[in-house]
């Protein structure tokens, strides 16, 4: 601060840095006149600063003057500083010290012991990298133990909420259809919203499930011969009674014809139901959801591919969150007050069931200029998998 505040005085522009790897970024950035450079400081110590800068060809002729209490003058010009100042600084002095460097004063180091001093620093660099090597391999070790933890954690859970479900479901569909007694048109309407909530629930865990068996490499692709229109014509009607719940208008832009290819369809289907709960999901009361489902001509008749494509009037997605909405967990709000609900896997799996057919999930915020020009201003998302793709034998293992 008082170093800002004399050279500010002077009438010198200043930029500071509270950490060396900052330092070096900034330096690069501004290209200064001069670097003062204090050898105690966080991360990188200033020799090692002054190593790096000295490394970057544009600063070559930029002076660097070590300011510190502690350092070493041979050391600090042995390894490129061109000048030592000793704190604490006289302040009427210096300004013109530091002019004096700007006008290309530079200290040299005495006979050879800027050899010997230079040595001792790559030796003490040389242990802080032993050390920060041994560190990350350390860290490294526990996040892979955390990973192995997390995921058996997931698959566990998955199966101990899946074991109770089936006793529910069973008795819901006796009691719904009356073969335990008749039901009241209160009873009905009750057991109804849990069969519709059960439904949903069912639909999460077979999605834990799922995640679970890809970040294990266990999740089994069949390749079976299908229609991917009626593939997509199942997704929508299943989805049907949520667009009708939130009065949304859906856009079908369906094809009419057939389109005939070789994969997974059930689980095809489930990853475009997400894509559908989504845009449910984020389409305000009232609002519009377009869909198209298309054949898209590829550089040979291999290439060929088949999309679903899905785009709402919603809040959209931030440009720098578009990548990590597709990674498992992930959701641009993740607090417990958040508007929407969910738990961030619906996008991640149809990415890997995509991925496992030949294709991918692109994410578009705002859509394309023809869905834009039609009022759908939030997002599209775009499921592509190849007409006929080579399916894995039994698995889809996660990198």
């Amino acid at each position: 601060m008082l170093v800002r505040k004399i050279l500010v005085a002077a009438g010198h522009e200043v930029v500071d840095a509270g950490t060396g790897l900052e330092g070096i970024r900034l330096a690069g950035e501004v290209s200064p006149e001069l670097v003062l450079v204090d050898i105690n400081v966080p991360d990188l110590d200033g020799y090692e600063v002054t190593l790096r800068l000295r490394g970057i060809p544009r600063l070559a002729g930029v002076p660097i003057v070590a300011i510190t209490a502690e350092g070493d003058r041979a050391m600090s010009l042995a390894v490129g500083c061109d000048g030592f100042l000793e704190k604490p600084i006289d302040a009427r002095r210096f300004p013109k010290q530091i002019e004096k460097y700007l006008r290309g004063h530079r200290e040299r180091a005495e006979d050879n012991t800027g050899e010997i001093h230079l040595r001792q620093q790559s030796h003490r660099m040389v242990e802080r990298l032993e050390k920060k090597i041994v560190e990350l391999s350390q860290a490294n070790t526990r996040l892979e133990e955390m990973m192995r933890l997390r995921r058996e954690f997931l698959r566990n859970l998955s199966h101990e909420l899946a074991t109770p479900m089936t006793p529910v479901v069973g008795y819901l569909k006796l009691l719904l259809g009356e073969e335990l007694g008749p039901l009241t048109p209160v009873q009905r309407k009750a057991l109804t919203s849990v069969d519709a909530a059960t439904s949903r629930l069912r639909s999460l865990i077979d999605t834990l499930l799922d995640v679970s068996s890809l970040e294990t490499g266990r999740l089994h692709f069949y390749a079976r011969d299908y229609d991917f229109a009626q593939v997509a014509a199942r997704a929508i009607d299943e989805s049907k009674p949520r667009f009708d719940d939130r009065r949304l208008t859906l856009r079908d832009g369906r094809s009419k014809e057939a389109l005939l290819g070789t994969g997974d369809p059930d689980k095809l289907r489930r990853a475009m139901a997400h894509l559908l709960d989504n845009a449910v999901k984020f389409t305000p009361p009232g609002g519009e959801v377009a869909i198209a489902v298309q054949r898209v001509a590829g550089a040979t008749p291999e290439d060929a591919s088949y999309e679903f494509v899905v785009a709402d009037n919603g809040p959209g997605v931030p440009p720098d969150r578009i990548a990590k909405i597709l990674e498992p967990f992930y959701q641009v709000d993740g607090s417990v007050t958040r508007q929407h609900g969910g738990v961030g896997l619906g996008l991640a799996f149809a990415r890997r069931v995509a991925e496992a057919m030949g294709g991918d999930v692109a994410v578009h915020s705002p859509p394309s200029p023809a869905l834009a020009a039609r009022g759908l201003t939030g997002t599209e998302v775009v499921l592509r998998v190849k007409v006929r793709p080579r399916i894995p034998a039994s698995t889809h293992p996660i990198e």
